[in-house]
């Protein structure tokens, strides 16, 4: 990159100086059209037929694309014999940069607008929680649901999200579902309780062991959830299988306590810290889901206690359970497989055993270590469950909808118009209450009663366009206006929590406040402060870097068992969302993105990147070890920034091997904002060598020696095989595995298309933060993209380089870049 001339151009501009006149045909001719002139194309691009001065808008982003290629330095390539000088690239860049600035002026849109578009799965799932007061933490509505289509990993462009037949049918069944469940129980259920000793039957594989040695009189959970067998890792009550009565909020009482975490056996069996305390937690599952000793397709944690060693003490947990659900009890820090433990236990220490009491075999290996060993495992002696627990009557629930009255037949015009109000995200009009009005008579001359027929109008209201669609049909203003109050707080929320506005932005919408710069400014820090700006953390971050593909590409069990037993699918993520709220929070700069000498992880993952010296500060604390925070790598140069992390060096692998071309094309898109064009299909796939005979480096080598893959194999390798010492799950390695010995020693050195060389992975950071202002440019558009709901066009490059300008003078904090994207014209307009 040339920063220093890139800063000279936009003083200059800025000045009305006169830069040096340059013929930008003579240049194009001189140095560039050997490769891309009409015949030849290279990289498909033709600038033979770009006439001057810039018109139209296919020579705008000819012309677009020749500036950031110079400003890269990616053109002419290094390789090329004419190579123009540095007065000769700065003249051409604002002599391009100015012309096409003036056909932007001149060129009128018909694009650069939001298309119509509907909530996506996620935004739908939040607003009806919000709208309903529901708990859907463990109930999906949407889980017939058809997955999103996405664009550039972003699942909320509206021209993918398409409406079918099959998801109308969809939306249809979820109202009913979700609207039944708000009244659920008209009156209050009875609040009960259980208490369960003994007859804890245990899952199949362990029913015989518990049987013989306990005779059922304990429930034991010894394995993390995650495991491939699943013999071990949930305890149910089984006098309870069939669950709670009635949705509502539930005391669970556990005399439990932590057995043998001090064992006599090598750690390396179990594969987990015994140094930490055990985490006992709860998940919900139902008997009509499967077995509930094995995993079910909805189960996430609701609560957890840590348990201790000696004598078993009580532990108290409340937790929201919807009807038929049943608490089940699992370990989160246990071992990696307990057949496997148990195996070994029983086998290599056979001398602790009564002389000849062990048979051989995983039945009575069980039987014999449960007996006479000492196999770590989490205990529970007693179980007491009480609720529903109801503080006050009626619930949250019944009171958004029906308000602080019961209902009445007569009440139903004015039930609707509240609850219309709130799901259109705007006032309801007169027209759209008669509406529903009219399924209200239909119902009631079929015979049902005036609650089911209302209860049929609320389920017509959120089937409406209305609801589902953030810019509805006939709704979207012409170019060049702003949005109403009501979508521009909308788009707010949406953009930031990903759920309705709450009462205070609404308020501001229906007064028309928002529109006032000063009250946008501060009802964007308002919701970024708010919990619910994770949902803003998490989203964006699945769509920039693809982190929702995370598990797609299961690494493979005997090759990274850590990944599994030490949970580092969610900690890779969770580490990447603290990152970045960090740079919220403190406003720290974006290009910490690119390196930096702190992270934000716990224990398991200063494990797995080997930073040693960290780990005392963990093992301090042993029952914090799992919580995340904030630490330095100043002795870990290879570390920091988004190419140190787990989540982004597994989600560039495929489980088994890594390829420098996945990699690469990641950072092209990621990182430089260039991403590459898609392969010619009569190009093979570039296969690893994984005996080892040659390194992936060779292959690449010979691939490039086709004309065809050249142009974009000398941009795409460089970036990869800088991190080629990271293994598919971001560990570092030295060395390429081979079966089980070592294979052919990794060169992580290269040089990009630019010239610039490295040979490590600081060297490479230090060009990463050569390239700050396409690094900034790239971020922004993403930002831009996301937030609006459609992709960012060439039309589009002026505002976007207004923003990434006053982001630079203004020291490019990220909670900078993220008012002055919410501020901007592109966010404030349809």
């Amino acid at each position: 990159m040339r920063p220093l001339i890139i800063i000279g151009i936009h003083l200059a501009l800025q000045c009305g100086q006169t830069i040096s006149a340059v013929d930008p045909e003579i240049f194009l001719d001189k140095y560039c059209l050997n490769c891309h002139d009409r015949d030849l194309q290279k990289g498909d691009r033709d600038f033979e037929s770009l006439s001057f001065p810039i018109d139209g808008l296919p020579s705008i982003i000819k012309a677009q694309d020749i500036i950031d290629q110079l400003v890269l330095g990616e053109m002419p390539p290094q390789k090329a014999k004419a190579q123009p000088s540095e007065e000769e690239v700065t003249n051409l860049i604002a002599a391009l940069t100015q012309q096409v600035g003036q056909a932007r002026d001149s060129l009128e849109s018909t694009g650069a607008q939001t298309v119509l578009r509907r909530l996506n799965r996620r935004e739908y799932t939040n607003t009806i929680e919000d709208l309903l007061g529901l708990d859907l933490e463990s109930f999906d509505p949407t889980r017939n649901f058809p997955t999103d289509q996405t664009a550039e990993h972003m699942d909320n462009i509206g021209d993918t999200l398409v409406t079918s037949g099959y998801l109308l049918d969809q939306y249809l069944e979820a109202a009913d579902a979700v609207i039944e469940k708000v009244f659920s129980n008209l009156e209050k259920p009875k609040e009960e309780n259980w208490r369960f000793r003994g007859n804890f039957y245990q899952g199949s594989e362990l029913a015989y062991s518990h049987k013989r040695v306990f005779n059922y009189r304990y429930l034991c959970i010894y394995e993390v959830t995650d495991t491939p067998r699943q013999e071990g890792c949930y305890g149910y009550v089984n006098e309870f299988k069939t669950g709670v009565p009635a949705d509502g909020l539930y005391e669970i009482q556990l005399l439990a306590h932590a057995k043998n975490r001090d064992h006599p056996y090598d750690d390396k069996i179990f594969g987990t810290d015994f140094a930490e305390p055990f985490r006992l937690g709860i998940v919900p599952g139902r008997d009509d889901a499967g077995l509930l000793h094995n995993s079910q397709p909805i189960e996430p944690l609701l609560d957890e206690v840590t348990v201790g060693d000696g004598e078993p003490k009580w532990h108290t947990m409340k937790v929201w359970l919807h009807e038929g659900q049943t608490p089940r009890f699992t370990f989160i820090n246990g071992m990696e497989s307990s057949r496997s433990a148990f195996s070994a236990i029983a086998n290599r220490y056979k001398d602790h055993w009564p002389k000849g009491d062990f048979e051989g075999g995983i039945v009575d290996a069980r039987r014999v270590v449960l007996e006479h060993g000492k196999m770590p495992h989490i205990r529970i002696h007693e179980v007491k469950i009480r609720g529903p627990i109801f503080n006050t009557w009626p619930p949250r629930k019944h009171q958004i909808i029906l308000g602080d009255k019961p209902f009445r037949p007569e009440r139903t015009r004015e039930i609707l118009k509240r609850f219309a109000d709130r799901a259109y995200r705007r006032p309801a009009t007169k027209e759209e209450i008669d509406n529903l009005m009219n399924v209200v008579k239909i119902r009631r001359a079929e015979g049902h009663s005036p609650m089911q027929a209302m209860k049929d109008a609320l389920k017509a209201a959120l089937c409406s366009p209305a609801f589902i669609y953030l810019a509805e049909p006939g709704r979207q203003q012409s170019k060049g206006e702003k949005l109403g109050a009501h979508d521009l707080a909308s788009r707010l929320s949406y953009f930031l929590w990903s759920t309705m506005p709450d009462p205070e932005l609404r308020a501001l919408a229906d007064s028309g406040e928002i529109l006032k710069p000063a009250v946008l400014h501060q009802q964007m820090h308002r919701l970024l402060k708010d919990p619910r700006s994770e949902e803003f953390v998490a989203g964006f971050l699945d769509a920039w870097l693809n982190l929702r593909s995370l598990g797609d590409m299961p690494p493979d069990r005997d090759m990274f068992a850590d990944y599994y037993t030490w949970s580092l699918e969610s900690a890779f993520a969770e580490e990447t969302r603290a990152f970045t709220r960090h740079l919220l929070e403190n406003n720290r700069p974006i290009f910490d993105y690119l390196d930096s000498d702190y992270t934000v992880l716990n224990k398991s993952l200063a494990k797995h990147y080997e930073l040693d010296t960290l780990l005392k500060e963990f093992d301090r604390e042993p029952a914090k070890a799992h919580h995340f925070r904030k630490v330095s790598l100043a002795n870990y140069p290879n570390r920091g920034g988004l190419i140190g992390m787990g989540s982004v060096l597994t989600v560039t692998a495929n489980g088994i091997e890594t390829s420098p071309v996945t990699r690469g094309v990641w950072i092209l898109e990621n990182i430089f904002g260039t991403p590459p064009a898609p392969p010619p299909d009569d190009v093979p796939p570039i296969d690893p060598d994984i005996r080892g005979a040659t390194t992936i480096r060779d292959q690449l080598e010979k691939h490039r020696e086709v004309t065809t893959c050249n142009e974009c194999h000398r941009k795409i390798d460089p970036p990869g095989f800088a991190l080629e010492n990271f293994d598919p799950v971001g560990a570092w390695r030295t060395h390429y595995p081979a079966g089980r010995k070592q294979g052919p020693k990794i060169d992580a050195s290269d040089q990009l298309s630019s010239g610039q060389a490295f040979s490590s992975i600081p060297e490479f950071k230090e060009l990463l933060l050569n390239r700050k202002e396409p690094f900034a440019r790239m971020l922004t558009e993403r930002l831009l993209t996301y937030a609006t709901g459609r992709r960012m066009e060439v039309l589009d490059r002026g505002d976007v380089d207004k923003i990434v300008k006053q982001l630079g003078q203004r020291g490019n904090g990220m909670q900078d870049l993220l008012e002055l994207v919410t501020t901007s014209s592109l966010f404030q307009s349809p």
